[in-house]
């Protein structure tokens, strides 16, 4: 085998737990009320679309936000990779997907059902538990809880069958 050159040198990546993360807020997460509570002032000061995610401890606490995505007017491109990065780095039990839509609208489209769906299985996959998916109307305030409106339990993948 030859050498590589300087050029093509594989670089050597290191990830270290922070002994004591940051703590977003003190108040628990019992409810999307609860998760309004927290970001609110946070989505209000946009004017497109942002997709973020609330990273929680076991306890319900949480930990921090990650905006994963900010998009148009009306549209934003949401990756499991970037959802998940954050969780997994913060070391979360789970998280609760949260996004504005700056048009007023509650209505969840096709594209942030997808979308849930996508995370919802990934969140399986990974170990690290997708608790909500809430739709935060413009300036409004008004909120679409996937989970309280049922939707995300209709939206979640069956269990595999070597998983029951």
């Amino acid at each position: 085998m030859g050498r590589r050159p300087n050029d093509e040198k594989i670089e050597v990546v290191n990830i270290r737990m922070v002994k004591e993360p940051s703590i977003y807020s003190s108040e628990k997460i019992r409810s999307p009320e609860d998760v309004l509570k927290v970001i609110a002032n946070e989505l209000a000061t946009y004017d497109r679309e942002v997709f973020a995610v609330l990273n929680l401890k076991t306890n319900g606490q949480p930990i921090n936000l990650n905006i994963c995505s900010m998009g148009t007017l009306d549209a934003s491109v949401v990756s499991p990779r970037e959802v998940f990065k954050s969780c997994i780095l913060s070391n979360s039990a789970s998280f609760v997907a949260v996004h504005n839509h700056p048009s007023g609208s509650l209505s969840p489209s096709q594209e942030d059902k997808d979308v849930t769906s996508r995370l919802l299985a990934c969140s399986e996959l990974l170990g690290v538990k997708m608790l909500d998916h809430i739709i935060v109307a413009g300036e409004t305030g008004d909120i679409y809880s996937f989970k309280s409106e049922g939707l995300l339990d209709q939206l979640r993948p069956p269990r595999a069958a070597w998983e029951r």
